[in-house]
């Protein structure tokens, strides 16, 4: 496993820490992708606020397509990219694996100029390839910039917690499971872009209703506090993919 820093590892999985795995020259990347199975590759910039139009986004496309390339020069029989459904054209609001690919952000461009990459790449060289496209997760080590642990974090201190309108409907799936559904995916002989997705759509202020009332306390959701983001889609939700709905 190849990581910036161990989180929860088990002691018998060998770890490499890097501080920046798409820096590293070719030489180490062979040399990390060496004897190596199967590849999940889930590095990628996420900053809250900033992932979806940051330039960081051309570096991780471009260290993806290295890695790539590294996992083939080390004979990687099995590549599983982690994808995102900001790939798909999001105005279609249920979202299946054949819906069209028309990104509106840089971030989702990025993603999925790496899928179109990758799956050519791997048809032509024969190295198994899937994609796993995830939708909105919640969870374990979610950053507090985040919408559910902002709201946990002010309930719990007997704060107002200020959301917007919440009539956005999405797809929420905890990270755990979500964890599950691509391990499936790499030990499957499935290739291709699948959904890593609960499908069944909640409002954002029906999620912030149900964790609200871990606590008791609706009476702290303030909706309308905060202005919608400018060209939010009103819906986003997806059919899982097979191999993913066993944990779903």
């Amino acid at each position: 496993m190849v990581v910036r820093k161990p989180v929860n590892v088990p002691p018998q999985v060998d770890l490499v820490i890097v501080e920046d795995l798409f820096s590293l020259p070719e030489d180490q990347l062979n040399a990390i992708c060496a004897g190596v199975d199967t590849i999940i590759h889930a590095a990628w910039y996420a900053v809250p606020g900033k992932y979806l139009t940051s330039d960081e986004n051309l570096a991780c496309l471009s260290g993806s397509l290295r890695l790539a390339r590294a996992s083939l020069n080390a004979g990687v029989r099995r590549f599983v990219g982690v994808g995102t459904c900001f790939e798909y054209d999001l105005s279609t609001g249920f979202l299946r694996t054949n819906s069209p690919i028309a990104p509106a952000t840089l971030y989702g461009a990025c993603k999925a100029s790496a899928f179109l990459t990758l799956a050519k790449l791997a048809e032509r060289e024969g190295q198994s390839f899937a994609w796993c496209r995830l939708f909105y997760l919640y969870g374990e080590g979610e950053d507090p910039r985040r919408l559910a642990p902002y709201i946990r974090s002010q309930l719990s201190q007997g704060l107002p917690a200020e959301l917007t309108c919440g009539n956005q409907i999405r797809d929420y799936l905890d990270v755990n499971e979500a964890g599950k559904m691509i391990a499936d995916v790499a030990i499957s002989g499935v290739d291709g872009p699948l959904n890593i997705c609960s499908g069944k759509p909640i409002t954002v202020a029906d999620l912030a209703r149900r964790i609200a009332d871990e606590y008791g306390r609706r009476d702290l959701l303030i909706f309308g506090a905060r202005l919608d983001t400018p060209g939010d889609p009103p819906c986003v939700f997806g059919e899982p993919s097979t191999v993913a709905r066993e944990h779903a």
